[in-house]
């Protein structure tokens, strides 16, 4: 395919690196400045270009801005009547709808959303070989743009647009929340004068069976046990010891013990840390 990119940052040059890398063409790079449009297109091979230059024909427009632009750009580009066929943007949560102002252009739209993370544009179009996209789509543009993913190495699934705000929470929920309990792994270990590298291989092989079992069924541990004992004694030593994390541990525990449906059991020792 011929692909335009609008938004030649992390996410828009992974794209378009991948794209490339996998025999498409990208014929045009769109920055908000020149110098942004010149760096972007220099990775691809492609023309810079800005909103205010006629855009070249091209199969697919790909919008990769910030999501508060995509509407903006969207109508400076209908403005331009640009001789492409069909558009999506790259965000998990806007919904399609944002690009009606180039449906009524007669362009298909939809959007091309990578389920992963891409902190530059080479080690972004590397991960997304192995990645999941969610594609929310008019049903013409369904088979190219599945194809487009395949062709990145990527795994395409369907995403209503209705479903995108609870999705995009999942994702947050995926790749943030963890590390918030990793962050706080790696204060208490670093507090019992425990190397954080200790902690890695147990950490991906829990991850492992999240995804192999399940996340429910790999629960282990003393909450999973029903082990009240240890985990009072655990409690008082966050609270002794580090005790910027007394509420936020005493939270996950509570968690846990509503997910392994021992919530009664552990119910004295959780009042009791509050209480404490």
């Amino acid at each position: 395919m011929r692909i335009l990119l609008v938004g030649p940052g992390r996410a828009g040059m992974s794209l378009a690196m991948a794209f490339v890398a996998a025999g498409h063409e990208v014929v045009g790079v769109v920055g908000r400045t020149s110098e942004s449009a010149s760096a972007g297109a220099a990775m691809v091979d492609a023309t810079p270009l800005t909103l205010d230059d006629p855009l070249p024909p091209g199969d697919l427009l790909v919008i990769a801005t910030r999501d508060g632009a995509i509407a903006p750009v969207a109508k400076a580009l209908a403005d331009e009547e640009p001789a492409v066929d069909a558009a999506v943007h790259v965000s998990g949560l806007t919904s399609v709808n944002v690009l009606d102002p180039l449906r009524t252009q007669g362009m298909l739209i939809g959007s091309f959303h990578p389920l992963q993370t891409l902190p530059n544009p080479e080690a972004g179009a590397a991960r997304l070989a192995g990645a999941y996209i969610a594609i929310t789509e008019e049903e013409p543009l369904l088979l190219r743009l599945e194809q487009l993913a395949a062709d990145s190495g990527a795994t395409p699934f369907l995403l209503e647009d209705r479903d995108k705000a609870l999705y995009h929470a999942a994702a947050a929920a995926a790749a943030n929340f963890p590390l918030a309990a990793l962050a706080m792994a790696e204060d208490l270990f670093a507090e019992a004068v425990v190397p954080w590298d200790a902690a890695r291989p147990l950490v991906e092989a829990v991850v492992a069976n999240a995804f192999d079992l399940g996340p429910r069924a790999a629960l282990t541990g003393p909450v999973a046990r029903g082990d009240v004992a240890t985990v009072a004694a655990q409690l008082q030593a966050v609270r002794a010891r580090h005790p910027a994390w007394q509420v936020a541990f005493t939270r996950f525990v509570e968690l846990l013990t509503r997910l392994t449906g021992r919530a009664e059991q552990f119910e004295g020792v959780l009042n009791a840390e509050e209480d404490g």
